[in-house]
């Protein structure tokens, strides 16, 4: 790399030879013209010449000119410095997308090169910030939406009650019955809610310690077996028949992970599969390893997700079923909340859909 300083040594140097060989030319050549009679000023320079003698008007001249040629040898890197302070200037006025061209490989060139880098961070951060407040916004609005519907019909049926309006002690308890599934969503929903921010704004804290994965599905499998069953689903799960990375005897794929968080991630993808994949009659769980990470799928057979959908269904609030009743969808914070468990992990969580199956795969490093 060319360095600055060194740079500025050689232009000194440079100046000083020039301007040393063009004042004794110039000396010279004044010589000549005085003694051949074509000098201008003739008297002028023999006043001087015999005052000073010739070598100190050679110094005086030669200062002069080291001068100029310094002046004129650093122009470039003056109106450099002066480019990269212009574009200083309009980043402090907020104008982000200005660049400073890099033009050498200098220290002026690091220091452009460094500015676009912080105004490249500042922008990003700034956007950052952007999406910040307006997920906050989002976030305050669709909170708001999705607790106001229960709530008004909570207040709605408790007021039947409360005013007597009812007929007979069978429409009492059934506005009571509508009430009290009305508070439980409602329940479901706070608790939601707070596990997400929880997760999202990294208060979560992981206890990990080594699990069979292989063991935990299955006991997710029979805890959640009355709930696909009434759905009039089955579910099945199939794993490793034999050892490998990360697994220590035959059937097991252990990972180090919060038990308690997995179990929640895997709730969330099994009700998910429920609720959408009725049509199937069937979810199936599928565990292997790959390429040193442990990959759990749960695939259901029912409707398709649209592909328009397929990108944004691990953000939250998000539903494939756009209406907001309380049959057809959840909190909308379950794939979310599955997403960034998993990531907390270290894992990763896709999902894919066609006419034949929709699968969700999480993919989870095995221990080293």
């Amino acid at each position: 790399m060319r360095r600055l300083r060194w740079k500025l040594i050689w232009l000194f140097f440079i100046s000083a030879a020039l301007a040393a060989l063009t004042s004794v030319g110039l000396a010279y050549l004044a010589s000549v013209l005085y003694y051949s009679g074509r000098l201008p000023f003739a008297r002028m320079f023999l006043l001087l010449q015999d005052m000073f003698g010739i070598w100190p008007i050679v110094w005086v001249v030669g200062v002069i000119l080291f001068i100029v040629y310094v002046l004129i040898l650093s122009m470039r890197q003056i109106r450099y410095i002066e480019r990269i302070g212009h574009s200083v200037q309009q980043l402090s006025l907020g104008q982000l997308d200005y660049e400073v061209p890099v033009r050498t490989r200098d220290e002026l060139g690091q220091l452009a090169a460094s500015i676009n880098r912080m105004a490249a961070q500042l922008k990003s951060s700034m956007e950052e910030e952007r999406q910040a407040v307006q997920a906050k916004q989002e976030l305050v609005t669709n909170v708001s939406h999705d607790l106001r519907t229960p709530l008004t019909s909570i207040k709605g049926y408790l007021q039947y009650i409360h005013e007597n309006r009812y007929k007979d002690e069978v429409e009492l308890m059934y506005y009571a019955d509508i009430a009290y599934e009305k508070a439980q969503r409602l329940d479901r929903m706070v608790n939601d809610l707070f596990e997400y921010t929880r997760v999202a704004y990294g208060q979560m804290k992981l206890h990990r310690v080594h699990i069979d994965l292989m063991e935990l599905l299955g006991q997710l499998c029979t805890e959640l077996r009355l709930l696909v069953t009434e759905a009039g689903m089955e579910i099945s799960l199939d794993g490793p028949r034999g050892s490998g990375a990360g697994s220590n005897t035959e059937g097991r794929v252990l990972v180090s992970a919060d038990g308690d968080k997995l179990v929640r991630v895997f709730e969330n993808l099994i009700a998910n599969a429920v609720q959408y994949g009725k049509d199937g009659r069937r979810i199936d769980l599928r565990l292997r390893e790959e390429g040193g990470m442990a990959v759990v799928q749960v695939v259901n057979y029912g409707e398709p997700i649209p592909i328009s959908d397929l990108p944004l269904i691990f953000d939250r609030f998000q539903r494939v079923d756009k209406s907001r009743s309380d049959r057809t969808g959840g909190t909308g914070l379950g794939l979310a909340i599955a997403r960034n468990i998993v990531e907390l992990h270290g894992g990763t969580i896709d999902a894919s859909s066609d006419a034949t199956e929709t699968c969700f795969t999480v993919r989870l490093p095995l221990p080293g």
